[in-house]
């Protein structure tokens, strides 16, 4: 007898497009939340839309944050319960939206994502990235129930940051291959669906990558789609894995070497180039990686990341070690092979 059983949580209500923050009201309504929200913000998505927000509102407050951290949870959480918050708005880009979307599960409460970068998938997923000291914790918890991304703000968001956010859906390449591998060679249960959703997403983006430039409203909805569909890829699989493989285990050591160095986007974009050439060798398809990279802006090599070749050769013969998540880099990469994969691809 079949007695498996997946929950599957996702956002009930996604509204992408030009001018839909001003929509923001009613697709909350429509969720038939209770009480009033707390808006977690930063200073300057706060000064950028803030008050177009809490003018569709009776806000119970608001709460910006400089940094994500579990400090900055624990005062959503305070101030939320001290101003019988009913739920919570995230509104910005990845410190105020991860916050918030930690600190919703701490309470129990909904949330709603308004981003105003796009520059992660976290706007999207059931995980919140919160780092502390020189690691970075990748936290479990579960999407929000409504993102109203718009374009019109996506687009005006600066470019570093979009670029960011297209190099980390490009990277779910390689997390998808490591997800296989370790599915046949580890028995880790994988979700073909997930899978494909999540492949079909970076494929989007490198297929598209000539049409992604600064400025363009249609950009920032090719990306802002992109990074719904991993989102929710993630949330199909119930785990990290559709987006998440050696390309984020180098990034977060990259983190604890350099901690600041480069944006995490640009970081598993770089390293993805690296891992899809130790999946596939000379013939795979890191070339085509690299390429949609250069074409956006991103960075394609160590030097670009501000980051010098040892740090990065350092980076990924130990990465291996930071989570027991098996991925192409195994129980470790040769500082000989981990040359001759960096130094083939260009990327030092």
């Amino acid at each position: 007898m079949f007695e498996k059983t997946t929950w599957i949580k996702l956002p009930r209500n996604v509204l992408v497009g030009h001018g839909v923050l001003d929509d923001l009201s009613a697709a909350v309504e429509d969720l038939y939340l209770s009480g009033r929200p707390l808006v977690v913000t930063s200073p300057t998505p706060d000064g950028l839309v803030g008050d177009r927000v809490r003018a569709q509102f009776d806000v119970a407050g608001t709460t910006a944050i400089e940094t994500a951290s579990f400090d900055a949870v624990e005062r959503v959480v305070d101030d939320a319960e001290a101003a019988d918050a009913g739920y919570l708005i995230g509104l910005g880009g990845g410190k105020p939206i991860d916050t918030a979307k930690m600190a919703s599960d701490r309470l129990g409460c909904g949330f709603v994502s308004v981003p105003t970068a796009a520059s992660h998938d976290g706007i999207v997923s059931g995980r919140s990235s919160i780092p502390e000291g020189d690691t970075r914790h990748s936290v479990a918890a579960d999407p929000p129930l409504a993102v109203v991304a718009d374009t019109e703000i996506l687009a005006e968001a600066p470019w570093e940051l979009t670029t960011a956010g297209c190099a980390d859906i490009i990277s779910n390449y390689t997390a998808v291959k490591d997800w296989q591998l370790a599915h046949r060679l580890k028995n880790v249960e994988y979700s073909e669906y997930a899978g494909a959703l999540s492949q079909m997403t970076a494929e989007m983006l490198v297929e598209s990558s000539e049409a992604i430039k600064p400025g363009f409203e249609e950009s920032a909805w090719l990306v802002a789609k992109a990074l719904v569909s991993s989102g929710v890829a993630m949330s199909i699989a119930g785990s990290s894995r559709p987006a998440s493989g050696a390309e984020h285990l180098i990034s977060h050591q990259l983190d604890r070497l350099v901690p600041g160095a480069a944006l995490h986007g640009h970081q598993v974009g770089v390293a993805a180039i690296v891992t899809e050439y130790l999946h596939s060798g000379e013939r795979g398809e890191w070339a085509d990686i690299r390429d949609a990279l250069e074409e956006m802006g991103a960075p394609t090599t160590a030097a670009e990341l501000g980051i010098d070749d040892d740090t990065f050769l350092e980076a990924l013969t130990t990465a291996h070690s930071i989570r027991d998540r098996y991925t192409i880099l195994g129980d470790g990469v040769s500082e000989a092979a981990a040359l001759e994969a960096a130094t083939f691809t260009g990327v030092i």
